[in-house]
């Protein structure tokens, strides 16, 4: 059963609508009933543990990986039937580089937008804007086996972005950047989506998706727990029981001298924040043990 904070989004405007999504390899699962909805204009953070199923269902999504059972649909069509169509609509910014090391910036920025059916001045005009988007400009006739890893992600990052997509997936695209290229990636996120570009994102980094999501989906073992805002998350039952009672008090109230006063009367106490974290609601939700379990290479 699925935890939801706030009412099911409406049919109208809907990006994605996925229904008792199934897909497994071999006997074992990796998304077992999965019903997913994401708005038009969204920026959805999409968090699980190792096999979760997070790469499975954004590889079925996008085309890459069909389901074995249930129904999707994303921006009105069917990835499994209608690929070229929507391959043409979405964007992916996949968790492995996806980029020609052989080859300069800009000729694999020229290629990717070929690929995406630019061309002409459109290409050239588009071209110039992703190297002034990666902040490579001066770079754009290195290699891309010369480039760090931080510069590697933006490419990949505008290179999913040439062709101006109205759905973009990004899976855990800043993975093993340095803090000034993460922050330069967030910005160019923030950026397509004020433009109004639906967003899924997937990362283990739990401040990312504070920044950059709207809502999010807590997905485990191929199944979705719990979805909603950062705060919608937190008032949550199992969230409440997951992270232990605690005596609240009224504003304006000295936490430390009531504190003091129940110890006073033999009452342990302590003061803590009483908005949880993102990183407490997931480990409440999905529990501490650990996970090097890996389905498909789904993280």
């Amino acid at each position: 059963m699925t935890l939801h904070s706030a009412p099911d989004p409406p049919s109208a405007g809907v990006a994605i609508e996925a229904k008792d999504l199934e897909k497994a390899f071999g006997e074992v699962p990796a998304v077992r009933g999965l019903n997913l909805n994401v708005r038009k204009g969204e920026s959805l953070g999409l968090l699980g543990p190792n096999g979760a199923g997070k790469t499975t269902t954004l590889r079925i999504l996008s085309t890459l990986l069909p389901a074995d059972g249930g129904s999707v649909r994303v921006l009105g069509l069917d990835p499994a039937k209608d690929g070229r169509a929507l391959r043409a609509r979405i964007g992916v910014v996949p968790q492995d580089i996806a980029l020609y090391a052989g080859l300069r910036a800009e000729e694999n920025l020229r290629l990717f937008g070929e690929l995406a059916g630019l061309g002409g001045a459109r290409l050239r005009e588009r071209v110039e804007w992703g190297l002034e988007a990666a902040g490579l400009e001066e770079r754009r006739r290195s290699l891309v086996s010369e480039f760090s890893g931080g510069m590697k992600r933006r490419l990949n990052l505008v290179a999913a972005l040439l062709h101006e997509p109205e759905l973009v997936f990004l899976d855990e695209p800043t993975a093993g950047v340095d803090p000034q290229s993460r922050n330069h990636l967030f910005e160019q996120v923030e950026a397509i989506h004020r433009a109004g570009t639906t967003l899924v994102y997937t990362t283990h980094a739990m401040g990312e998706v504070e920044r950059l999501c709207g809502r999010i989906v807590i997905m485990d073992r191929g199944r979705c727990l719990a979805e909603g805002t950062l705060e919608g998350l937190r008032g949550l039952d199992a969230v409440r029981a997951g992270l232990g009672t605690g005596l609240q008090m009224e504003p304006g109230v000295d936490l430390e001298q009531a504190a003091a006063v129940l110890r006073e009367h033999g009452m342990g106490a302590e003061v803590r924040g009483v908005a949880a974290d993102l990183e407490s609601i997931f480990l409440a939700l999905t529990g501490r043990a650990l996970r090097d379990e890996n389905v498909e290479d789904d993280s």
